[in-house]
């Protein structure tokens, strides 16, 4: 069964733009993605969007609907009343290139600052060995399809332009985790996480975890086990004591 469904699609560029009113056929079973190809192939044929596997895996299509971030794949126009007014804008915490594509290059410069697996000194490639206990607590994290919806949602990054400097987002904080959770792993990712990444300036509102489309506890299983292990290192006297025994007996 379809039905008139009522638009409000974001139209401009890193200029100027404004929101724009469109009505257009909604048939049983489709996602907001297929209005938007509608849209495209009736109404607005230069309305340029990002998107690739329309299977929630690609994390392409990322956008906002009625101030949500979310996948445009994955949203289903079930969800919405025929009466509702959907309102799809861009990324709000990046620039725009053009209509709902963001450019998110930051989050590729994140990226790059981390540094990658380090293996312990003395163990040759080929000879590493571990057990899948061992990594099981950190392989949720592999799941995680760079929507960027996390760094998109997290007020850190959302509100304050000022942070990105020195502020990684949610994303790339779990990264440093997945390392330094993984028993192979050599270097000191705590020390990376608080005083070059900004560990300190996330206050675990949850609110990443909220839109992850894979379902990540990124808050509850990355960062709030690296944020306790940070405060432990630097707080709790008898780490202190010990960390001070050490380099005296070194």
């Amino acid at each position: 069964m379809s039905y008139k469904a009522k638009f409000r699609v974001w139209r401009g560029d890193a200029d100027n733009g404004d929101l724009q009113d469109f009505t257009v056929e909604v048939n049983e079973g489709e996602v907001v993605l297929d209005i938007i190809h509608r849209l495209q192939a009736t109404q607005a044929s230069d309305l340029a969007v990002r998107w690739n596997c329309k299977a929630g895996k690609c994390g392409s299509c990322s956008a906002e609907i009625n101030g949500r971030p979310r996948l445009l794949c994955m949203t289903r126009m079930s969800t919405f009343t025929e009466a509702d007014v959907i309102t799809v804008t861009p990324l709000r915490a990046f620039p725009v290139i053009r209509d709902l594509v963001t450019d998110v290059s930051f989050n590729y410069q994140k990226a790059r600052e981390i540094p990658s697996f380090a293996p312990p000194p003395g163990v040759a490639a080929g000879d590493y060995r571990m057990q899948q206990v061992d990594v099981e607590r950190s392989q949720e994290f592999r799941k995680c399809i760079e929507c960027f919806l996390c760094q998109d949602t997290c007020h850190v990054v959302r509100d304050h332009e000022e942070n990105k400097e020195s502020f990684a987002g949610p994303r790339y904080l779990m990264r440093i985790a997945e390392l330094d959770m993984h028993p192979l792993d050599a270097r000191d990712r705590q020390r990376d996480a608080q005083e070059q990444h900004g560990l300190g300036f996330c206050n675990i509102t949850k609110c990443c975890s909220d839109v992850c489309p894979e379902h990540i506890k990124i808050t509850d299983n990355a960062l709030i086990p690296m944020k306790e292990r940070v405060a432990d290192r630097k707080y709790d006297p008898l780490v202190w004591l010990g960390s001070k025994i050490r380099r005296r007996e070194s």
